[in-house]
């Protein structure tokens, strides 16, 4: 590899970091719980697109791309944490959270995942459903009732742990 691939492969990686890089450490955050953790799937996602070097159609398809894939590796290291019997942490969420908020987001985490990453990608992302769906591979009505059951399952853990 020439100095000039390995400059352009460090500028590619360095414009991805800048671009996606908060969204995608929030959205493994969400899965994982774990900062440690959630900046590993970070650089695996990086390296992942740097390696495949995937043709994409525009910036949202990269953006929907970057996302799956860092959605898998986070879901691969929930499994392989469970078979490691490693106790998740109980970090906040640094990046750019709301503290009025806070507490809401804490009850988030207690949602079963496929509720825990629609309403992610939904409200912190800002993704419509169709996008959503894109990124999961799912019919976007399906995201819709995860969106609805998991606001259901949310306004039950709020009422009762924060007498809302």
């Amino acid at each position: 590899m020439s100095v000039t691939d390995r400059e352009q492969i460090n500028q590619r990686a360095e414009t991805l970091l800048t671009q996606y890089g908060s969204s995608i450490l929030r959205l493994a955050y969400s899965y994982l719980h774990n900062m440690d953790d959630a900046e590993e799937i970070l650089q695996e996602t990086l390296i992942q697109y740097l390696k495949t070097a995937p043709v994409l159609e525009n910036e949202a398809h990269e953006k929907a791309w970057l996302f799956r894939v860092a959605g898998n590796l986070s879901k691969n290291r929930i499994a392989y944490n469970r078979v490691r019997s490693t106790d998740e942490l109980k970090e906040s969420l640094a990046a750019q959270q709301r503290e009025d908020l806070f507490f809401v987001w804490e009850a988030v985490k207690d949602l079963p995942v496929k509720y825990r990453e629609v309403i992610h990608l939904f409200y912190y992302e800002g993704l419509s459903t169709a996008q959503i769906a894109a990124i999961l591979e799912q019919k976007e009505s399906t995201v819709r009732s995860h969106l609805m059951r998991g606001r259901e399952k949310l306004r039950s853990i709020l009422k009762e742990g924060y007498d809302i």
